[in-house]
């Protein structure tokens, strides 16, 4: 193999590799930590010190990954097409 052609090919690869890394990680991990709650399920008042539960994550302190969306979209594609 040519070292140039091994250049061109190393970043391609490298990216190809990183996106199924994350596409195995949402299949075993598929929940993250919510992002406006930092995890916590409470969100606190602008106002007080009161909190409430947080609306984006009602309450779980978990998010759905974005991997995790494309790979149910995909599947609820795969499913229609079959009937």
């Amino acid at each position: 193999m040519d070292p140039r052609t091994l250049l061109a090919t190393a970043p391609c690869l490298t990216l190809v590799l990183l996106t199924l890394g994350y596409l195995a990680a949402c299949v075993v991990v598929p929940f993250g930590r919510c992002r406006t709650c930092h995890g916590t399920g409470r969100k606190r008042s602008p106002v007080s010190r009161a909190g409430r539960e947080c609306r984006r994550c009602a309450g779980t302190g978990l998010r759905l990954r974005v991997g995790r969306h494309v790979i149910n979209h995909i599947k609820d594609e795969y499913q229609a097409g079959k009937r």
